[in-house]
């Protein structure tokens, strides 16, 4: 109680928290003070970067941190840098009661004895991140960035070609706060987490170190197998109709892939099954990509040999974007 007491009082005066039973942080220096009691007691702290919005998939990834750690770290965070001007920055949704509701739920019986809960919440501000200042504008941005070269141009750069310079950026700036010993991020955003892996390897991080930041299972639908994403509550009850499309015309190109036929022929079967419903959604692009180039394959690939393959989709429903993978090969070569 005295840990929670003392991380609320910390919080920025002007900050009015919703009601939690585990600590929330505000600042930089109020969490570091927590961390150093974790490092100090020698235990380990597992870390789940989000935006809020929270749903099963953000709580999966709580529930593998709970299992494998003594403490797990939330942050609810939305980054700035990482929308374009013309994206949703101003109307991605904000839920932070809800969001602290269903944290401060999750539990895991760890060991037949010991029940693990979710212990702190870090909700810096846009100033705490960004001390120099942030622009939703990358050519108008000053201050200090990260960009992972030659990785963060194709799959969902193309379409979106500032984004990983903002989550590079805002990512390491987390990892420096939080100083995680495992982080946890969902396979849905499959080139983030291999730019992040990347990232980690590049710039010598000790927390985490590569090895220990983990990709986890896409949590889906259980009806359908539509990809859990915080955009989903923008669908309509037309557009979540066919929103599944995605996944269906990616598992067609996976079946395709998998009988031998080149890359060619797997993209016309998929687009194909798009293209049924044509006049209700637009395909951004299906695309088959080396894991470790994220280069595009040659068109007249096929299946060689168990070497993880990135298959990977965008779509829009209406005007929201809605993102999938599947991985060709062992996953735990990624």
């Amino acid at each position: 109680m005295l840990r929670t007491f003392r991380a609320l009082s910390m919080a920025a005066p002007s900050t009015v928290l919703p009601p939690s039973k585990i600590p929330l942080f505000t600042t930089v220096a109020a969490f570091r003070e927590w961390r150093e009691a974790a490092r100090r007691a020698n235990q380990s702290v597992g870390y789940i970067p989000t935006m809020g919005a929270l749903h099963d998939g953000h709580m999966s990834l709580v529930r593998r941190s709970l299992q494998e750690n003594d403490l797990t770290v939330l942050s609810i965070f939305v980054n700035p840098a990482q929308f374009a001007p013309h994206e949703d920055l101003a109307t991605y949704p904000r839920t932070l009661p809800r969001d602290l509701d269903i944290i401060n739920a999750e539990r895991f019986e760890h060991s037949g004895t010991q029940i693990r809960t979710p212990s702190a919440v870090f909700l810096p501000s846009v100033n705490e991140m960004y001390p120099s200042g942030i622009h939703q504008d990358p050519a108008v941005q000053k201050g200090t960035f990260i960009e992972v070269k030659g990785y963060g141009e194709q799959m969902e750069g193309k379409s979106r070609p500032t984004f990983f310079r903002g989550v590079a950026t805002v990512v390491i700036k987390l990892f420096n706060a939080i100083e995680p010993t495992n982080a946890y991020f969902g396979q849905k955003d499959i080139q983030q987490c291999l730019i992040l892996k990347r990232l980690s390897r590049d710039l010598l991080l000790s927390h985490p170190d590569p090895a220990h930041l983990h990709i986890v299972p896409t949590a889906r639908d259980p009806s359908d197998n539509l990809a859990l994403s915080s955009r989903n509550a923008y669908l309509s009850a037309e557009g979540r109709s066919v929103a599944p499309t995605l996944y269906r015309a990616l598992k067609v190109a996976e079946q395709s892939w998998n009988e031998g036929l080149p890359k060619s022929v797997c993209l016309e079967r998929a687009q194909a099954l798009v293209q049924e419903v044509a006049g209700q959604v637009r395909l951004d692009y299906i695309e088959f990509n080396d894991s470790e180039s994220l280069e595009p394959l040659a068109d007249s690939r096929c299946r060689e040999d168990d070497s993880p393959v990135l298959l990977s989709g965008a779509m829009f429903v209406g005007k929201t974007r809605l993102i999938d993978n599947i991985v060709l090969g062992d996953m735990n070569k990624l």
